[in-house]
């Protein structure tokens, strides 16, 4: 498996853990003062966000992007729906393997 698909699976799994936190925990925090409900999806999305970088970082070597495309790619996990665009933009890229061929 390419280091780009393993990024797209991240990439997806961070956004929709995002999506939960803004859109589900953090009103159930305040509508019902449940504070669990965004400790515990704030340290999953905490986590995928942390395996976001670490992924595209393994996806920008392999797939020999330039800087700025990198860039723009992990400023997308900073915006709530963005991670499903790059999806879909990555979604047509062709991974490189290791050797550089293909």
């Amino acid at each position: 498996m390419s280091s780009l698909s393993i990024f797209r699976k991240v990439a997806v799994a961070e956004g929709i853990s995002y999506l939960l936190l803004l859109f589900i925990a953090m009103p159930v925090k305040y509508i019902f003062h449940y504070k669990e409900l965004v400790k515990y999806t704030g340290w999953a999305h905490g986590l995928l966000f942390v395996l976001y970088a670490a992924t595209l970082i393994l996806a920008w070597q392999e797939q020999k992007w330039k800087f700025g495309k990198a860039v723009l790619i992990f400023l997308a996990s900073l915006l709530p729906f963005a991670p499903f665009i790059v999806d879909r933009k990555l979604k047509d890229e062709r991974p490189k393997n290791a050797s550089g061929i293909g």
